[in-house]
């Protein structure tokens, strides 16, 4: 099946909700539950938990097989498709939904686009993989930009920021340069402010904060992921498994906020939350 390409990757009547299928066994907030081992892939686990993303109001499922917890090793690339090309191939024979990619890696992008994805989320902004933009631009996806300094092994030691927002906005204008100049067009462009990804909890509450600024700033649609991520723990005392609520209310200041896309475990309390901060962010308007 030839994966549909997607006019924008973000379209500005919504605000996308984008649902988690991580294909590890070792992500932060719910590692293994179909993926044992290194690479066993329970098929038939990854579709009821795509069905039940789809159902809850997710428009598009994000697929990864490499954990980006702080402190996690980088997974050799043909691990990592072993692990995202089986959940994309299921996937894609069984719902019509767009799949993307969660992967810094060319080889991992090429055959995961090639099994039905139609999008790469680098959380790495292009500084990992220098052959990733064109890949994507060669497959005509579409690309969502992370902010990163270091790696996911590092980052929690990377230097801080003097101002956290303007720094991220410059470091993503840099990425963004990048993808252009491979050839993909704005319209399959996408930023991502990387809560949580080298940034501490107030950082991270920051970038949060001005979402509208950075959106301003780049002129692309920005997708925000503060699901179940420490710096909401930080802020009500939640165990990772009981952060959805602070992730509800996360997502909801997020779209009143102008965010284009919100990337989240749980889907059904994101849309709702969604609902809320759009209805706001209209009565404002």
């Amino acid at each position: 099946m030839s994966p549909a390409r997607p006019r924008a990757i973000l379209p500005p009547e919504r605000v996308t909700i984008v649902g988690v299928l991580n294909a590890t066994p070792d992500s932060f907030s719910d590692g293994g539950r179909f993926v044992s081992g290194q690479a066993c892939v329970d098929r038939d686990a990854a579709v009821d938990a795509a069905a039940a993303l789809l159902a809850g109001g997710a428009h598009v499922l994000d697929v990864g097989g490499e954990s980006t917890r702080p402190g996690a090793r980088t997974v050799p690339a043909e691990l990592e498709a072993d692990r995202v090309v089986p959940v994309i191939e299921a996937v894609a024979r069984r719902f019509d939904a767009a799949i993307w990619v969660d992967t810094r890696k060319s080889g991992v992008a090429r055959a995961a686009l090639a099994a039905g994805a139609c999008a790469v989320n680098d959380v790495s902004g292009l500084r990992f993989d220098a052959e990733l933009a064109g890949v994507v631009a060669a497959a005509a996806a579409a690309l969502v930009l992370g902010h990163l300094r270091g790696s996911p092994e590092t980052m929690q030691e990377a230097e801080r920021f003097d101002d956290v927002v303007t720094e991220v906005a410059d470091e993503l204008a840099a990425s963004v340069a990048a993808a252009r100049e491979a050839g993909i067009p704005d319209e399959r462009l996408a930023v991502d402010p990387g809560l949580g990804f080298g940034k501490d909890w107030r950082e991270s509450l920051a970038l949060l904060a001005q979402v509208d600024a950075l959106r301003a700033r780049l002129g692309l649609p920005v997708l925000v992921g503060p699901s179940r991520k420490s710096f909401l723990g930080r802020v009500t005392g939640d165990a990772v498994a009981e952060r959805d609520v602070a992730t509800f209310a996360a997502c909801a200041v997020a779209a009143f906020l102008g965010a284009d896309g919100l990337r989240v475990h749980d889907a059904a309390g994101a849309a709702r939350a969604v609902a809320v901060g759009r209805a706001l962010r209209e009565a404002r308007l």
